[in-house]
C-alpha cells in the first residue's frame, strides 16, 4: 500500500454507505513540510462517503489526495462492484476536491458557487500557492452544477442535494429522506466549526436552522470522530451543538472574558448531552476562530 494511504481506513455507518476515513492518528504526516493536508484535514480526521446501490455508486467529495481518490474507486469496485459512478462536491475547500483527477470520466456535480470558487482560483490551485502545498493538478472541475436543491437517484436509492452557506457560501449536503440520513460535508465538525467566513455566521446560523427542520436521524460529517461514525453516525444534537458555538463566537466580538473562557467549558453543555467529544487538535481551531471574529488590533 502506498505510504501516502497507509492510514485510509473504510468504515461502513450504514450497509450501503462506505465512509473512507484517514487521519488522527498519532505521529503521522502526509509530508514532512507544512501542507494543507495534514494541517486543515488529517490532524483533524476526514472521511470521504458513498452511497451504493447495486451497480452505481455516488461518491461525496474525493479526499484529500488523487491516491486517495484512486483508491475510493477500486474499493468500490472491487468489494462493492461498482462500476457506474457519480461525484457530489461537497464544497471547494482542497481538502474535498484534491481527487477529483480520478473521476475525471465521471459526472462531477457541484453547487454553481463551488465552479465559480474553483475556476476563479484555479491557477493558484494548481501552482501550490493558493492554501499552499501540495499543488492540486490538474484541478478537474464539476461537469455539472445546480443552485437551490436537485434530486438524484443512485440505483434504487434517492436523495436530495441541498445548497447551503454555513462553513463556506457554496456548501452541499445530501438530504437520504427515507433513512433521515445528513450528510454534511464541513457544515458541522466534531469537535467545533471551523469558520472560514465570520461575515456569515448569522446566515450560517439560520442555515443550520432549515438543516434541523430536517429532522436527521443521523448525521455524517466529514470531520468527526472514525468510531461515532463507524457506529452510525451523529444524533441531531450536532446541529444544535454547532449553532450554540456560532452564537458564543458571536458573543465573543463583544465580550473579551468570554473569548478567554477554555474551548472545554464554552462546549461543556453538548460535551455533556453527548452531541460533541473533545479532541485536543481543535484547539487550535478555536483560536483560529477567535483571531477571524476578533481580531486584534
Amino acid at each position: 500500500m502506498s505510504a501516502v494511504i497507509e492510514h485510509l481506513r473504510v468504515l461502513k455507518p450504514h450497509p450501503a454507505i462506505y465512509a473512507f476515513y484517514d487521519g488522527r492518528v498519532a505521529g503521522s504526516r502526509f509530508a514532512e513540510h507544512e501542507n494543507w493536508v495534514d494541517s486543515g484535514a488529517l490532524s483533524l480526521g476526514i472521511a470521504s462517503y458513498a452511497i451504493v446501490s447495486g451497480s452505481e455508486a455516488l461518491v461525496y467529495d474525493t479526499h484529500v489526495s488523487l491516491a486517495h481518490a484512486a483508491a475510493i474507486r477500486d474499493i468500490l469496485a472491487r468489494e462493492a462492484g461498482v462500476s457506474s459512478f457519480k461525484v457530489v462536491l461537497s464544497h471547494w475547500h482542497l481538502d474535498h476536491i484534491a481527487g477529483n483527477a480520478a473521476f475525471e470520466d465521471c459526472e462531477i456535480i457541484a453547487t454553481q458557487r463551488t465552479a465559480d470558487h474553483m475556476k476563479r482560483h484555479q491557477a493558484a490551485i494548481e501552482a501550490g500557492t493558493y492554501d499552499g502545498p501540495p499543488a492540486i493538478s490538474p484541478l478537474v472541475h464539476p461537469t455539472r452544477t445546480f443552485s437551490g436543491s436537485l434530486s438524484l437517484d443512485i440505483g434504487d436509492i434517492r436523495v436530495e442535494l441541498i445548497e447551503a452557506n454555513i462553513h463556506s457560501d457554496d456548501a452541499a449536503v445530501i438530504w437520504w429522506a427515507k433513512e433521515r440520513l445528513l450528510f454534511a460535508g464541513d457544515t458541522m465538525e466534531d469537535t467545533v466549526t471551523y469558520v472560514v467566513e465570520p461575515e456569515n455566521l448569522d446566515i450560517h446560523l439560520a442555515d443550520l436552522d432549515r438543516l434541523d427542520a430536517l429532522a436527521p436521524a443521523r448525521i455524517l460529517p466529514n470531520h468527526g470522530d472514525p468510531d461515532i461514525i463507524a457506529g452510525g453516525g451523529y444524533s441531531r444534537g450536532l446541529i444544535r451543538a454547532t449553532q450554540q458555538y456560532v452564537r458564543t463566537l458571536i458573543r465573543c466580538r463583544t465580550d473579551a472574558g468570554l473569548r478567554e473562557t477554555p474551548l472545554r467549558a464554552l462546549i461543556q453543555g453538548p460535551l455533556n448531552t453527548g452531541w460533541l467529544t473533545y479532541f485536543e487538535p481543535y484547539e487550535a481551531v478555536h483560536r483560529e476562530n477567535l483571531a477571524k471574529i476578533a481580531p486584534s488590533r
